[in-house]
């Protein structure tokens, strides 16, 4: 880093201003120097880069208060580099002591035997035959049938919400059940009812 102390102190005072071009400058002077800052401490390149540049955001918004008595411009530039870095090492150790390592018996939980593949598969099929057994029924047993088993409704208030009288409704559900079972192969015999 050759670039003259009053050349930096220039950069970050017209920085302080909000001027594109000075920052724009000062990280073409400056950025392989505080990397490599950065990388000493990090010891990871990709974090290193994360370094830099949440350093040179806090340069934008800072550059006014920087004090040419207090330091020099390169080493208030390392400063902040140097303490960006630092902080996401103690965040990092923070996460690592939060996080509790697995046990042998956390890993050995028995595994859902319905999340299996060939369980998965069947169900699947079970839905497919279902929806074609639903698809045969007349629209007012589906209706009937959904209403009950889906929503939970009482015969009397799928008869409400069909206006339709009650004992037709009771009708269109046992029915609807009945060919239901049919169709899926539970109860053959029920396969001409309707």
């Amino acid at each position: 880093m050759d670039e003259p102390t009053d050349d930096l102190a220039q950069l970050l005072s017209r920085i302080a201003l909000r001027d594109r071009a000075a920052f724009a400058r000062l990280y073409r002077l400056t950025s392989a120097h505080l990397l490599g800052v950065a990388w000493r401490i990090t010891l990871r390149r990709e974090q290193a880069e994360e370094v830099l540049q949440e350093a040179f955001v806090s340069v934008w918004q800072h550059a006014g208060s920087y004090q040419r008595a207090i330091a020099s411009p390169m080493t208030w530039l390392i400063n902040i580099v140097r303490n960006r870095a630092i902080d996401g090492l103690r965040a990092g150790r923070e996460e690592m002591a939060r996080t509790h390592a697995l046990d042998d018996d956390t890993m050995d939980l028995p595994a859902d035997p319905a999340a299996e593949p060939p369980q998965l598969l069947a169900a699947s099929i079970a839905k497919l035959g279902l929806d074609r057994c639903m698809a045969s029924l007349s629209a007012p047993q589906r209706q009937a049938v959904a209403l009950a088993y889906y929503r939970g409704l009482a015969h009397g208030e799928i008869a409400e919400t069909l206006a339709a009288p009650l004992g037709t409704v009771k009708a269109w559900v046992r029915r609807g059940l009945d060919k239901l079972k049919a169709c899926m192969g539970d109860d053959p015999a029920a396969e001409g009812a309707a």
